[in-house]
């Protein structure tokens, strides 16, 4: 399977230690630029739905916002539960662009009624 990569903008506009939440389909996802890398996750927290891109970061860890929640941009998951993650991407920069892959979408089509 091959990973759709989607140029979300120029490491530029995310400088170190910072983020930026870009549009990507029908979703926002926050960029991390952390220790000289970019990471992805989904930027909506799951607890009430605060932008993960406005929170402080600290060691890889971006605090929500609105109620301190914790999670590591490496890889979505939640600091107070490991076994919660939310969504995270796989990133690469290409000529200075950040690109963020997208999961495959779902091409199976949902049946209807049925024969017996």
């Amino acid at each position: 399977m091959t990973e759709n990569y989607v140029t979300v903008g120029s490491v530029d506009e995310v400088p170190e230690g910072q983020a930026r939440a870009f549009a990507v389909g029908d979703q926002v996802v926050a960029v991390f630029h952390h220790g000289g890398q970019f990471f992805a996750i989904e930027d909506s927290c799951p607890h009430m739905g605060a932008p993960l891109s406005e929170g402080f970061i600290d060691n890889g860890i971006v605090v929500c916002p609105w109620h301190g929640w914790r999670f590591d941009v490496r890889d979505g998951t939640w600091c107070d539960n490991p076994r919660v993650k939310i969504g995270s991407y796989p990133v690469r920069v290409v000529a200075g662009e950040i690109q963020i892959a997208l999961p495959p979408k779902d091409t199976t089509q949902p049946t209807t009624g049925g024969s017996r």
